[in-house]
């Protein structure tokens, strides 16, 4: 069942504010990553790179929870659970325009010169949690 983000959280997930995303390692124990996040209409996305821990976690098992919560008000947050979907198309200009929104640089140069395959997360949220002040 599909959850609706509703439009009062649009700033916290519209600005460069850092999320933290919440896998399940293969033993059953939680795996949490920083990762810069991107809304598209109701849903997330995030890059991260073939390969990792997470993205072993997202294919294994694609249910995530994502938090996000601005530096200046750490009790004010938004908490998506859902379903991940993963794909390699766009994930050079996701990690691009991340780089943008977060660091004010046209590209991003963390994976210049390594074999890294970027990969494009999506998540769709199955339930959102808010705490607004």
């Amino acid at each position: 069942m599909t959850a609706t983000i509703p439009p009062e959280v649009y700033g916290i997930l519209d600005a460069p504010e850092f999320a933290i995303i919440a896998t399940t390692n293969p033993n059953g124990f939680p795996q949490q990553t920083v990762v810069w996040v991107e809304r598209d209409g109701n849903d997330l996305l995030f890059s991260t790179i073939k390969g990792r821990r997470k993205t072993l976690n997202m294919e294994r098992d694609p249910r995530v929870s994502l938090l996000v919560y601005p530096r200046d008000a750490p009790y004010t947050y938004v908490e998506v659970r859902g379903t991940v979907t993963m794909t390699e198309e766009g994930g050079r200009e996701l990690i691009d325009r991340l780089n943008q929104h977060y660091n004010g640089t046209e590209r991003y140069v963390g994976d210049d010169g390594t074999d890294n395959v970027r990969i494009v997360c999506r998540v769709t949220p199955d339930k959102v949690i808010a705490r607004l002040p």
